[in-house]
Parts: structure tokens; sequence; C-alpha cells
């Protein structure tokens, strides 16, 4: 049984109530509908999200509605992109608007011991989430960025597809199962050119790309297409401390102790696109890059696993992207020293800890 306290009031005629007090505002984003609920009022609303209404229509008609809260914070959670385009035009309008993992969004609802689910109940846990949690607002990406990131994810997809119907071609006898296979093959293989060009085209036409691409491709291990994927799907590199990104990147190890246990540490969450990319461009970095190949070397003579090891290579190699990109100067072993991230025992895994992912 849901928990009265979180359990949305129930309206003949969904409405937001206008307030002078400071409010907070959850919105659960559908693809028919957008279920707004605003605490403490208790209010609550309907918009509905059908692809006219969601791009023109109901986020102006949400906004007009909003623009006489004080709305301290609002709260959305990311749902297969329907939210991009309500979360850019609340920003627009001047509204705080954070955009969480619908992991959080479960589990803070779980400590609320909300067992039923509805859009109702999920705008309400969201509002409670935005009044006790309080996110840091973060404007959305621009749709420049946004655009750039779909042509790199379209692209891994395709490179999918193609390596399941290469698969598919080993044990097929069939010539006809053959020939359809292999125009498929074909087909999936100019749709990757296409977009690749396309990709190409975008940021060889942003100066601030172009150069980014450029620079983080001086580093040995980093080729043109990991370089054009780490632009677009991690555009903070370069702004944020070595810790903050290889937590955003997923590459930081967090420990798992209790007591006089000293667990495993594992590394989590983060961007996943973003650590495959570390990943293959490690493996190059541990053959090719000086610095890398000794750090990594090093590791192994203290007895690490090799994954282990593989893992801290691909957190360091980020660390000397993330100094490169800050200091916009090419890469050489000395880069980072004088960026003040040298490669150090910080960026080994502690004592007694292993680093396994998951």
């Amino acid at each position: 049984m849901a928990n009265p306290a979180v359990t949305p009031p129930v309206r003949s005629r969904p409405r937001i109530r206008c307030s002078p007090r400071k409010v907070w505002v959850g919105i659960d984003v559908g693809k028919r509908e957008l279920q707004v609920a605003v605490l403490p009022d208790d209010s609550d609303a309907v918009v509905r999200n059908d692809r006219l209404g969601y791009e023109r229509r109901a986020t102006a008609k949400l906004v007009r509605q909003l623009r006489p809260y004080h709305v301290a914070g609002i709260v959305l959670e990311a749902t297969g992109r329907y939210e991009r385009p309500l979360a850019r035009q609340l920003d627009r309008a001047g509204l705080p608007v954070a955009v969480i993992n619908p992991r959080q969004s479960k589990r803070f609802a779980e400590a609320l011991n909300v067992a039923a689910k509805t859009d109702a109940i999920d705008a309400v846990v969201l509002a409670r989430y935005a009044k006790l949690v309080r996110p840091t607002p973060r404007p959305p990406p621009p749709q420049t960025q946004a655009d750039l990131g779909d042509l790199v994810v379209r692209r891994r997809q395709l490179i999918g597809m193609r390596t399941a119907e290469s698969s598919r071609l080993e044990c097929r006898e069939s010539g006809e199962v053959v020939r359809s296979i292999r125009q498929t093959v074909a087909h999936l293989d100019r749709q990757i050119g296409s977009i690749a060009a396309r990709i190409d085209e975008v940021i060889l036409a942003d100066a601030r790309w172009r150069q980014k691409a450029e620079l983080l491709q001086t580093v040995c291990g980093i080729g043109k297409t990991s370089s054009y994927s780490l632009v677009a799907e991690l555009p903070e590199l370069g702004c944020l401390n070595r810790r903050q990104i290889a937590s955003l990147a997923g590459v930081a190890p967090f420990n798992r102790d209790s007591g006089a246990r000293v667990g495993r540490g594992h590394i989590r969450s983060g961007r996943e696109p973003v650590r495959r990319t570390l990943y293959m461009a490690a493996l190059s970095a541990v053959r090719f890059n000086p610095q890398i190949r000794a750090f990594y070397r090093r590791l192994l003579g203290l007895g690490k696993a090799k994954m282990v090891a593989l893992v801290a290579a691909m957190r360091k190699l980020l660390v000397v992207l993330n100094a490169v990109a800050r200091t916009n100067t090419p890469w050489h072993d000395a880069a980072t020293s004088a960026a003040g991230e040298s490669v150090t025992s910080k960026d080994a895994p502690a004592p007694g800890v292993e680093i396994g992912s998951r």
C-alpha cells in the first residue's frame, strides 16, 4: 500500500493552483502525457504529450502555468530522451530544472515506502525528491551538442547491427540466406560511412570541437573516432578536476568497507559509452603510450591483475586527456606535470583494494 504522505490527491479536473510560497515541482514525462505535481500545495495537472503538443503547445502551456509560482526546483527523470525538449524549454524560461537518473527516484520511492506506481504517484515522488534532496539545477546540453551525441550513438548502433549480421553469416549454409545477410551488411556499411561523414562535417564546422578533437588526438592511444566520441559524449572534459571527471566517466573506484572488513572496490555508474571508449583507447595506450605503458607495467609488477591495471590505466589516460583539454596544450610525456596532474601513486589502486568493473 502506498504511503499516504506521498499519495497524490484525486481530482475530477486536474489543475495547478498558484501560490506565492516556494514550491517544488515533479514532472513524470511519458510518451503521451506530462504528469505534473506541485508541493507543498498538493496541486497537480496533466498535459498532453503528443508529438506536436510536446514541442509546441504542451511545453508552452506548462511554462505559463508555472510562471506565477516561486519555483525552487523542478525534477524530471531521464526517460528515453522524451524529457529533452521539455527540459530545454523550462531552462529557456529561466526555471531551475534537474534531470535525474531513474534509479535515483526509484530508490527514493523505496525509502519513502511507496509500493504503488502510477504516473501521478511518480510525479509526487519526484516533487518530494526536489524538495528534500534539492539536486543542483543543470542546464540541458545545447541542441547542437545533443544532435552530435545522437549521431555518435547511431553510428555505434549501426556497428552493433553489422557485427550481429556478420556473426550470423559464419553459421549459415543456405545460399539465399547468405545473400540476404551480405546485402544487409553492405547496406549497413554504407549507412555507417554516411553517419561517419556527417560526424566529420559537424565536428569540423565547429571551431571549438575541431580544436578539442585535434588536441585529444595528440595523445598516443586516441584516434579520430575516440576523440569524436569524447567530444560528443563527455563535453565536461577539461572543465572538471581529475576526481570529478573520473567519477563522471565511471572509472573511479568506490570502496565497499564495513567495520574491520575491507571489501573489494568497484567502478560503477558513470557514462557507459565513455567508459567503453576509454577501454578501447587504453588497450592501445598500454602498448604505445610511454607514460601509460610505464604506469600499467608498474601496477603489474606490484601484483595487480591485468584487468585491474587496465582500468587504472583507463583512469590515468582520462586524467591526461582532461589536462590536455583544460590547458589547450598538445600532449607530450610531461604534459600533465605542468598541469599539476602528474602520474602519482594517487592514481594507482590503494593497497589491498582491487578494481573490478560491473
